[in-house]
């Protein structure tokens, strides 16, 4: 973990997020990506909001391709919603915390 959410990796993605028993939010982006840098704090403060309750976690799509090509992300901002190792949800761009927030509500039931 850093700060508050899962770094996930092409090599941790099937135990962190397919895996897991809970529902899991991440966040697709790269360093170079300036609405991906103005989505970081919200996805940070996400990942304290929901500790223990969801996965939130981050994946940088240049360190991680495989990944990344396996769920089709061509632009980001993406952020997916996985529930029992199936993509629930997707939202793509900067978009506010509350939103989000609303969304991953919708799966945690």
């Amino acid at each position: 973990m850093s700060g508050k959410y899962l770094v996930a990796t092409d090599t941790n993605f099937q135990a962190e997020i397919l895996d897991s028993d809970k529902v899991a939010l991440v966040d697709f982006w790269a360093a170079w990506c300036a609405p991906c840098k103005m989505l970081g704090p919200v996805i940070e403060e996400l990942g304290g909001d929901y500790e223990g309750k969801a996965v939130v976690a981050k994946l940088n799509v240049d360190d991680n391709p495989n990944t990344a090509a396996k769920y089709g992300i061509r632009s980001i901002p993406s952020i997916l919603i996985f529930k029992n190792g199936q993509v629930v949800d997707q939202m793509l761009g900067a978009m506010p915390k509350n939103m989000i927030a609303k969304k991953l509500d919708e799966y945690l039931g």
